[in-house]
This record gives structure tokens, C-alpha cells and sequence, in this order.
């Protein structure tokens, strides 16, 4: 299995092109298989909008871990809870929706990294081998655990700048759903491909790296070398599409 958070790195500084994958928002580990035997970069399990359990968002886990998959979470929100959950059930990062400020996105980081980086607690989990190996785990948890935060409301566009100064944070994705509906909902006088475009450039002054959530893989070229991770469409969209084109 790739390690996720090296290869963000990477591809931040155009060593290797922008990871790819899909959300998975159908709580269902025969799924999960399907998408990861497409051999993606990675997958996101998606906690905020699909009707996933925690107990069926670890079972989603061991499926993409017979791939070979790395695997995020997108958590339901900012939650401390939710977010070392999501970790000690074997998530290599967690994608964090709706941060809008920089004490939010302290407290992401907090929740998702070990002390003296945060104040994530260590237990017998999945990720830690059932407590066999601590030590280990806690080392490459340091080491690899991607903490990614959603850019995705105006009041984030307005604290963008603190937000991408809080260490830790290893990649600024943009949700343009959510974004374009604050935009339009604030009557700002500023098109969604502006805002985008202004969250990857600050997120690459600040030697973050950027992402982006797309529907379709030829909608990522807009975007090729400003993003080091992509999301491009769900298993929802996949399966809606597929049925529509059989029998639709």
C-alpha cells in the first residue's frame, strides 16, 4: 500500500502526477472491493453524506486493505471524536468537512495527531494491531496520517489565510458544492472558479497542497498541476449512471 501522505507530498512539488479516487458513500463492503479492484490511487469513505456506521465504516476499511487501497475518511464534521474513530478503525487520514476558522482547524489537527503534535489518545484498536504493536503504529501514524481539511464556506474564504498558517494541515481541499452555494447564498460578487482558484493559489504559497472535488475524471484537467488529490464522482454516482445507461 502506497503511503498516502508521502505521496500528497510529492505530487505537491510535480514528482508524480495528482492522486485519484472516488468517494464511497454506499455503506457496503462488497462495493468498496469493486471500486478498489479499479485500482485507484485511494478511496474516501463518506461519513457526512452517505448512511455509514461506524461499525460498517471499519468494515469498509478491511475491504479496501485487501486491495492494497489506501483508504481516508471524510468524517460527519469537525468532531474530535468522530476523527480519532475514524483513525483507530484503520483510516489513513481523515478528510474534515466544513472548517471555517483557524481554531477549528487547530482542533482538526489536534484530534487526528499524537501528542506532542496533538492530542490524539493511543488504544488497542484495528489500526494499532489490537495493541500488538504500539510502538510501531504510533511511529507511522506520526509519520503518515494525512489530516485534510474542506474548504467549502465563505467564512473559511474569509479566514483562508489563518486557516493554511495552522501546522499540521496537510492538504486544503475545495468543495465547490457547498462553496458555490455560500457564494450565491452571500450574494458575494465573486464567480465559484475565482474563490477555487484562490484557495489552490493560497494553499501553494503557504507549501500546502491543494485538492478538489470533481464529478468526472475530464473535469480534473482544469485543475491538472495546481492539485496534489482528487475526488472525482462516488459509488453512488458510478452505480446511477451505470443503472440510467441500462435501462434508462
Amino acid at each position: 500500500m502506497i503511503a498516502l501522505r508521502s505521496e500528497i507530498a510529492r505530487a505537491r512539488l510535480g514528482e508524480r502526477p495528482a492522486l485519484v479516487g472516488p468517494f464511497l458513500a454506499v455503506p457496503s463492503p462488497m462495493v468498496t472491493e469493486i471500486a478498489c479492484a479499479a485500482r485507484p490511487d485511494f478511496v474516501c469513505i463518506d461519513m457526512e453524506h452517505g448512511p455509514i456506521a461506524p461499525t460498517m465504516a471499519e468494515d469498509m476499511l478491511r475491504a479496501a486493505a485487501l486491495w492494497d487501497v489506501p483508504a481516508l475518511v471524510r468524517v460527519p464534521g469537525p468532531d474530535a471524536a468522530a476523527i480519532g474513530q475514524a483513525l483507530d478503525f484503520g483510516a489513513v487520514g481523515v478528510l474534515v468537512p466544513r472548517v471555517s476558522s483557524a481554531d477549528e482547524a487547530r482542533a482538526a489537527v489536534a484530534a487526528a495527531r499524537f501528542p506532542p503534535e496533538g492530542r490524539r489518545g493511543l488504544g488497542p484498536c484495528r489500526a494499532s494491531g489490537y495493541g500488538r504493536n504500539l510502538p510501531d503504529y504510533l511511529d507511522a501514524a506520526r509519520a503518515q496520517t494525512v489530516v485534510a481539511i474542506q474548504i467549502e464556506t465563505v467564512d473559511a474564504l474569509d479566514a483562508l489565510d489563518a486557516i493554511l498558517a495552522v501546522p499540521g494541515i496537510d492538504l486544503a481541499f475545495v468543495g465547490p458544492g457547498d462553496l458555490g452555494v455560500g457564494l450565491a447564498a452571500a450574494a458575494r460578487a465573486m464567480s465559484l472558479e475565482h474563490a477555487i482558484d484562490g484557495v489552490l493559489d493560497a494553499a501553494a504559497d503557504r507549501q500546502c497542497a491543494g485538492g478538489i472535488f470533481t464529478m468526472t475524471m475530464p473535469d480534473l484537467a482544469r485543475y491538472d498541476g495546481r492539485v496534489a488529490l482528487a475526488i472525482c464522482g462516488s459509488d453512488s454516482t458510478v452505480l446511477s449512471n451505470g443503472f440510467s445507461g441500462a435501462f434508462g
